[in-house]
């Protein structure tokens, strides 16, 4: 078998296809480390050394896969910014990580432009911006003389703040080795090198796992197919044109999926699918009971995070175990401490600390949050959960989210999870808002699959739907109602943007 990794598979196969684009266009192995080495001199022509970061605001194309693989062979630091944000908001990622680069697309070009860099290329045209093709123009297609292996360093979804960069220690290795990481984590999921693997990404590759399982899937030869614009029959298309052996997916994708009609989703065959991964976000048990249902036992969850992880859990073992993300992997270690650090048995809900082999990380400028996540070795994401007597471990919620009413714990995803279930629920938020005589009660706001402004007999029929599954305690004392929830396209819930709002300035109570 050919050696893995994208500088020996140019070598070896040339031809083969390492990414197909939104527009259908295949790059090959060959032609992509032309293209990655060319931007590495090009780098390097503008004095990057090792250590230095580079910011990229890019859609899905193949422009961000070969920018990310070039600045990865020559030790930088590589910064992708969710493209939803505000130009102060990226301003703000590309002087704190300290880049001395920054690439943007032109349709990003309102944010784009706050950025006062002096190296900065456009996709298209940006006003005080150099064409990207400048940077790799009249550049070698070989690799660079002193390679060293850079590392990705992305920005936490700041649903509770400003996002903080996390950063690792940069290895010295060699970039022509992949990092036995990469096949042992998707071996994980069943995925070997080659083996006629192919992968389909719906996300954007600002997320840390979607840009780590298209990286790590080139690096294995497996050709990544690449969405610009996720939606669910389109990919139900790709999967049937390109036999798609794996994806990485998020719950709200699987919520669309399933709203589609019987004969649109009878029309397309998935069987190749090998394993669908999905995680970041909680996932419903009916949600998830109807998807393994259709695909069949190749719905494969997990639970990590950018900082690290973490847990997985197979379908049948999830089947046996609804509700669980599963039991560390290999060179994982889970715990469940209480506030003053000890380790709480079985059943007991509590904080839950991770610690991911040797790795270890950092919260770039910012020591005081590096310091609170830690106890010893483990960090922890604030995350509530419990481990059952056979180490697989429940999350409840996130500490922070967890709602105080009357002095007892409620854990506001088990409500989301049970409101997601009713039919004419697309989507729910639920958290804790004031109370004077509880210190707080629990608020629901929901998305209705018809996005309509709801009413009494909805919100009764909720109710009297969510008092058949939950205690009368955990119960909404009101039901709001939005056309659409806030969350970022990787499914992550702004739950802040909503909550907030009843905290500054709370309504009367109303029946809807």
């Amino acid at each position: 078998m050919a050696s893995i990794g994208l500088w020996n598979i140019a070598r070896s196969r040339p031809d083969l296809v390492a990414i197909i684009g939104p527009d259908g266009r295949e790059l090959s192995y060959g032609d992509l480390a032309a293209v990655v080495n060319r931007y590495a001199h090009g780098l390097r022509s503008l004095g990057l050394e090792p250590g230095d970061s580079i910011v990229l605001l890019l859609p899905n194309d193949t422009d961000l896969p070969a920018l990310y693989f070039a600045a990865m062979q020559i030790g930088l630091y590589v910064v992708a910014v969710n493209w939803h944000l505000v130009g102060p908001e990226v301003d703000y990622i590309v002087r704190d990580s300290g880049a001395k680069v920054f690439v943007a697309h032109e349709r990003f070009a309102d944010a784009a432009v706050h950025c006062g860099l002096k190296h900065r290329f456009a996709v298209g045209a940006i006003p005080g911006f150099r064409s990207l093709t400048e940077l790799g123009a009249g550049q070698p297609a070989t690799p660079p003389d002193q390679r060293t292996a850079g590392a990705p360093m992305l920005y936490t979804s700041g649903t509770t703040g400003r996002p903080k960069g996390v950063r690792r220690p940069l290895t010295g290795a060699d970039p022509h080795e992949v990092p036995p990481m990469a096949p042992g984590f998707f071996g994980f999921f069943g995925l070997a090198p080659f083996d006629g693997h192919v992968h389909l990404c719906g996300s954007p590759l600002y997320h840390t796992a979607v840009l780590n399982f298209v990286t790590i899937s080139i690096q294995l030869g497996h050709p990544a197919v690449l969405m610009d614009r996720w939606t669910p029959e389109e990919m139900l298309r790709l999967i049937e044109r390109h036999r798609v052996t794996h994806t990485h997916m998020v719950p709200t994708q699987f919520h669309r999926l399933l709203d589609l009609p019987a004969a649109v989703r009878a029309r397309y065959q998935v069987s190749s699918l090998r394993a669908a991964i999905h995680g970041a976000a909680p996932c419903p048990i009916e949600t998830k009971r109807r998807m393994l249902e259709w695909w069949g036992p190749v719905v494969i969850e997990y639970y990590a995070a950018t900082e690290g992880g973490g847990t997985v859990i197979t379908a049948p073992e999830w089947l046996a175990k609804p509700g669980s993300v599963g039991l560390p992997w290999p060179g994982s270690v889970v715990r469940i401490l209480d506030q003053a650090g000890a380790e709480l048995p079985p059943g007991k809900p509590g904080l839950v600390y991770m610690q991911m082999g040797t790795s270890t990380f950092e919260y770039h400028r910012d020591p005081d949050k590096t310091e609170s996540a830690r106890r010893g070795a483990l960090f922890t994401l604030g995350d509530i959960g419990y481990l059952d007597d056979d180490g697989y471990l429940f999350l409840r919620g996130r500490a922070s989210d967890m709602i105080i009413s009357g002095g007892v714990n409620i854990y506001p995803a088990e409500i989301e999870n049970e409101l997601a279930c009713h039919p004419k629920v697309a989507d729910a938020a639920v958290f804790g808002i004031p109370n004077p005589d509880w210190g707080e009660e629990v608020k629901a706001v929901v998305q209705l699959v018809d996005s309509g402004p709801g009413s009494p007999t909805i919100t009764e029929e909720l109710l009297a739907f969510l008092a058949t599954r939950v205690a009368g305690f955990k119960l909404p004392r009101t039901i709001d109602y939005v056309p659409d929830l806030p969350r970022d396209p990787n499914g992550k819930l702004y739950k802040r943007l909503l909550r907030d709002q009843y905290w500054t300035e709370l309504p009367a109570p109303s029946d809807t």
